[in-house]
């Protein structure tokens, strides 16, 4: 088999990445409608990313923030998003670039993406267990923070469960093998 000199893969994951980019885009303008929210899974160690010395300490590899009911300063680029979200009351402003986030879920609608294929540490280092983009996704329910997740806004220990259940399409069922 050749070697994909045209990174499909890479392609495939920066038009996903799309999705997320517009959702925070309209966010921006004209806020979050109806139940929308946002859980975003990104990687503290990546390029690009900036975050307090205090957050990278409590989160030295991943965190989730929730974009829900507090947050402001809400801006968009083709290369990623700033906000700015109160973490134990101390308002803190986060950068961070798409190609940093691994997860984005909107629970409301039960729609999430995944992400990994291009995100590396050193050249040549892959993250483990990634080959690609495994989003569109529906999600049967809510990501339940892990112990380095951080959420915002009311009610931020409890995320909610959507009803109903959902299912997982995952788009290498569509490659060759």
């Amino acid at each position: 088999m050749s070697q994909d000199l045209m990174e499909y893969a890479k392609m495939m994951e920066d038009a996903v990445r799309g999705v997320m980019r517009e959702a925070l885009a309209r966010t921006a303008a004209d806020g979050l409608p109806g139940l929308h929210h946002f859980y975003i899974t990104f990687r503290t160690t990546a390029p690009g990313v900036a975050i307090s010395d205090h957050l990278h300490a409590q989160h030295p590899e991943e965190m989730t923030i929730v974009i829900e009911h507090q947050f402001w300063d809400l801006e968009v680029t083709e290369e990623g998003f700033s906000i700015g979200l109160a973490f134990g009351g101390t308002r803190e402003m986060l950068n961070i670039p798409f190609e940093a986030v691994t997860a984005f879920v909107d629970p409301s609608v039960k729609f999430g993406l995944q992400f990994g294929a291009h995100l590396v540490d050193q050249p040549g280092e892959q993250t483990a267990g990634q080959t690609g983009p495994t989003g569109p996704t529906e999600v049967a329910a809510a990501p339940k923070p892990e112990e380095k997740s951080v959420e915002s806004g009311e009610n931020a220990d409890e995320p909610e469960d959507p009803p109903g259940g959902g299912t997982v399409i995952a788009l290498d069922r569509f490659r060759k093998k």
